[in-house]
């Protein structure tokens, strides 16, 4: 089944070329389904290669999802020029006056991980998105810094910085295999991580209210759920392309902050010499488990209902 967006969308040109199936808005009006309707806040500078990667995610799954992209109010994009997000994004005040409620909520990451929470320009507008889903969203899903925010905000368990950026491809074994999140999971997986920071794992595995599911001894934590499976998770970057750890590292380099060569990602080491793809059939899987398991089955047919 399709993945629903928005007509016009740049990314359904990249999607349709990999044989994911796109629907648009006019094509979907004439369909007598209910889909489910999965909010995306993209808080990635470049919003349009995130917007692809996580359609591609979601559109590999037997559901038709209806997606709505937000953007924060109190934080304009630098990155993503304006036309783009008036012509394709909501702001969480419009999401509001509407009264919408969301089956799904997926929030991304953001490079303000070495700051304090409560100092980042738009915390305060994410806290009301998160105090909002509570009551307005079935599940929801938080990538990397995303899912410290989130952690922080729910269960009060903060982040450490680490002393070097953990940044890499790093091979994972699966702790909860009984986990409807992890179905099909092999007992371990490749996952890219890009981050300076990770949570206190003494706090989390002490919160009784939390499940962790994947982990890493050199990269450290990747998949953790609430209980209920109405919070998920996933602490590395498992949307990425092939190419977007080298994207990074040149980035790092050109902005002289010492990063070193992503681990296990160039073959053999040599910069430039990107990897095959090791990565997407796992995280293809999270996503289907997670829009299947924790919103389909168990999200009311009647969304006033959440």
């Amino acid at each position: 089944m399709p993945v629903k967006a928005p007509s016009k969308l740049p990314a359904i040109d990249t999607l349709l070329k990999e044989n994911i199936f796109v629907m648009d808005e006019k094509t979907a009006e004439r369909q007598d389904i209910r889909p489910l309707r999965v909010a995306i806040l993209n808080l990635m500078p470049n919003k349009e290669v995130t917007e692809t990667q996580l359609l591609r995610l979601i559109g590999n799954t037997p559901l038709q999802v209806e997606t709505v992209f937000l953007r924060t109010s109190t934080y304009e994009s630098k990155n993503t020029a304006k036309s783009h997000l008036d012509s394709f994004y909501k702001t969480f005040d419009e999401v509001k006056k509407l009264n919408l409620k969301f089956d799904g909520l997926i929030i991304t990451g953001a490079p303000v991980e070495q700051m304090d929470f409560a100092k980042v320009s738009y915390w305060d507008e994410l806290s009301k998105i998160l105090a909002w889903a509570a009551k307005n969203v079935y599940s929801s899903l938080y990538i990397c810094w995303a899912a410290q925010a989130a952690l922080y905000y729910h269960y009060g368990i903060d982040k450490k910085t680490m002393p070097q950026k953990i940044f890499g491809i790093f091979r994972h074994k699966v702790m909860e295999k009984n986990n409807p999140l992890v179905r099909g999971f092999n007992d371990s997986f490749l996952a890219p991580h890009s981050r300076y920071t990770e949570v206190d794992r003494e706090k989390l595995v002490k919160c009784k209210e939390v499940d962790i599911l994947a982990d890493s001894d050199e990269g450290g934590l990747f998949l953790a759920s609430s209980t209920d499976l109405r919070r998920v998770f996933v602490f590395g970057h498992g949307e990425y392309d092939v190419n977007s750890l080298h994207d990074e590292y040149v980035r790092d380099k050109a902005k002289g902050l010492g990063t070193a060569i992503p681990k296990n990602y160039y073959v053999d080491d040599k910069e430039g010499q990107l990897p095959p793809l090791v990565w997407r059939a796992h995280v293809s899987l999270l996503f289907s488990n997670w829009l299947n398991y924790c919103v389909y089955q168990q999200t009311p047919y009647d969304l006033a209902k959440i």
